[in-house]
């Protein structure tokens, strides 16, 4: 009788044989884990792997290995992600991909390096003097530069600096919101600086400058509108009409580059506004430009000097990883950004019939379309760039976020389009194994 209940009690749950957390540990690979990535890291993945066995989602025996493969690549939750949207600074995947060159930059500064120390004398020297000195080849017209951390910041120290307890004379028209709800007026009034808006929405002239400006100016702020166009009966002071008020005329104008862009002949540049005649250009490091977030203030060295040496410049300083990929940017070959904006609409369509060829010979719904790309991140306003897509069924928009990389597409008229502007061609390869990998009938 007794060995009949010994036989019909229930096997004994293997939840009870959990193993500890600090046997886990010990397992040679999650140890070594430990070593890249921290002990803590890989101890909360381990638990986490715990738990799912807990609920039973896991078998026991299987919990070293889940919590193997639940390993992060890097000790950063932030995760690489292929650009296929057709938006080639786009906000929220940091806006530009850094070049080969630029990354190689800043894997060699991420030790100890000379960026504020002469090796020659072994002085302390000028804080990214080689970054700054490469600006100033690429920008001849410029006297002297300086970086801050982003382009706000740039507008912000000139603010602060040449305006507190003054006038900045701008245009109606010019007062933009840049984005996430920060407006120019707020930002500049922050400094302590008065605004002192002269001319209309659609229309300010060199007259409205002039009568508004007096002793108490700080200097006139031209703001290129990056975000929006506004079209019909308009005028706008150039910096040309301007230079001659007797000011210092600050051309604002965001995108970043320092020389025309052939791609977008309307879009300022740093180079030209200072040859126009502004006492100082500001602009953002990772939009046009297409290296690390940061501001750059170019032009009249006294100006320049005065901004450097002004405290809050202390608050707003970059660091050496920016300043080194800020120099490869400007030094070396041509970054992501410009080579996607430069892109062949054809050498576009071919990659895009190939991708969709193969895709579909393995059995997925895919097919090559034409589109149409924008440059995003407050750059160009109004201006497509024809391009090429892979079209998808929609469903794959969300599938494909899950992938490693993740992949991020857009949906346009009830399909999924990986448009290839903003891809590297390099990239192909990975980004046709993830579809692949997220398609119906492969297990995903």
């Amino acid at each position: 009788m007794d060995r009949e209940r010994a036989s019909a009690a229930p096997p004994t749950d293997e939840r009870r044989r959990l193993p500890r957390t600090d046997v886990l540990l010990a397992d040679p690979r999650l140890d070594a884990a430990a070593a890249r990535l921290g002990r803590r890291l890989v101890k909360d993945v381990v638990a986490g792997v715990q738990a799912q066995a807990r609920s039973g989602a896991v078998p026991v025996a299987e919990i070293a290995d889940r919590a193997v493969a639940a390993l992060p690549p890097t000790a950063s939750a932030l995760r690489p992600v292929i650009n296929a949207t057709g938006v080639l600074l786009h906000t929220n995947l940091g806006r530009a991909a850094l070049s080969e060159a630029a990354r190689d930059a800043v894997l060699a500064a991420s030790g100890t390096t000379d960026v504020e120390l002469d090796l020659g004398t072994g002085v302390r020297a000028r804080r990214g003097r080689s970054a700054l000195d490469a600006l100033l080849r690429a920008v001849p017209a410029a006297e002297a530069a300086h970086v801050v951390n982003n382009g706000a910041a740039a507008l912000v120290l000139a603010a602060t600096a040449l305006a507190r307890d003054r006038e900045i004379v701008v245009s109606r028209g010019e007062m933009v919101e840049i984005g996430d709800g920060f407006r120019l007026p707020d930002l500049l009034v922050s400094t302590g600086a008065r605004l002192r808006e002269v001319g209309t929405t659609n229309r300010t002239t060199p007259a409205d400058y002039a009568a508004a400006v007096g002793p108490d100016t700080g200097f006139i702020l031209k703001v290129h509108p990056s975000n929006f166009r506004l079209t019909g009966f308009t005028r706008e002071a150039s910096v040309a009409e301007l230079a001659p008020l007797g000011v210092p005329v600050v051309a604002d104008i965001g995108s970043g580059l320092l020389t025309p862009e052939p791609a977008l002949p309307d879009e300022p540049d740093a180079t030209s506004r200072l040859r126009a005649g502004a006492a100082l250009v500001t602009a953002s490091g990772d939009k046009l430009l297409g290296g690390p977030q940061c501001g750059l203030l170019l032009g009249d060295a006294d100006l320049v000097r005065t901004l450097a040496r002004h405290p809050l410049a202390r608050a707003l300083r970059v660091d050496k990883l920016t300043l080194a990929a800020l120099e490869a940017t400007v030094r070396g070959p041509l970054p992501p950004t410009v080579t996607a904006l430069r892109a062949d609409p054809r050498a576009l369509r071919e990659r895009a019939e190939r991708l969709a060829g193969t895709l579909r010979a393995d059995g997925v719904d895919s097919l090559a379309v034409d589109t149409q790309a924008v440059v995003g991140g407050g750059g160009a306003p109004g201006v497509t760039l024809p391009s090429a897509a892979v079209s998808l069924p929609a469903a794959y928009a969300a599938r494909l976020r899950s992938t490693d990389p993740a992949v991020l597409a857009r949906v346009e008229d009830g399909r999924c389009l990986l448009d290839l502007r903003a891809v590297p061609e390099a990239a192909d390869a990975e980004l046709a194994e993830a579809v692949r990998g997220v398609a119906p009938g492969t297990g995903s």
